[in-house]
């Protein structure tokens, strides 16, 4: 944080937070809308309502949330990070700059081959190469699935702990 505050001043340590606030509402927003609507379709009524409905209902309102809000996580961070000193980029250019990345090709360490008679030919052939994306929309959704790991169970049990919890008050 001294690092920051000597290079950038004050508002090196609030850089991002626009973009975070730009983020958080619409985030949470629909994740509320997204429980509600979830929980009409998977609980109809009292009789259906068990602990495990309640999760499933929080965490599909969880993914439907950042789903629609990961891409701006992805301008925050960026923002976040920047380490340009000598001029600020804007949203738009961020924007831009993430839309025409190129992932970068990850190289495969030097194996020994291995052997033929191991290794089934059909079965080898059988799995389709899958195309890394040159660039676009679907580089903003870099790291989404590790995210959806960590919000599926989260959102379920924030969910579920805020309505049971309600059933008490």
């Amino acid at each position: 944080m001294r690092d920051i505050n000597r290079q950038d001043g004050i508002r090196g340590l609030f850089r991002g937070h626009s973009a975070t606030l730009l983020r958080i509402f619409p985030y949470a927003a629909s994740k509320f809308v997204a429980y509600e609507q979830y929980r009409a379709i998977i609980i109809p009524s009292k009789e259906y309502e068990t602990p495990f409905r309640r999760l499933i209902s929080g965490s599909l309102a969880g993914v439907t949330s950042v789903f629609l809000t990961y891409p701006l996580e992805v301008i925050r961070v960026r923002l976040a990070f920047e380490t340009k000193h000598d001029s600020r980029s804007s949203l738009s250019s961020i924007c831009r700059q993430i839309y025409h990345e190129h992932p970068t090709p990850v190289s495969k360490p030097n194996k020994p081959p291995i052997p033929s008679s191991i290794l089934a030919a059909p079965i080898a052939n059988a799995v389709p190469a899958i195309p890394t994306p040159r660039s676009g929309l679907i580089n903003f959704y870099r790291g989404f699935s590790v995210t959806l790991a960590g919000m599926l169970p989260y959102a379920g049990m924030s969910f579920l702990t805020h309505d049971t919890a309600s059933d008490y008050l």
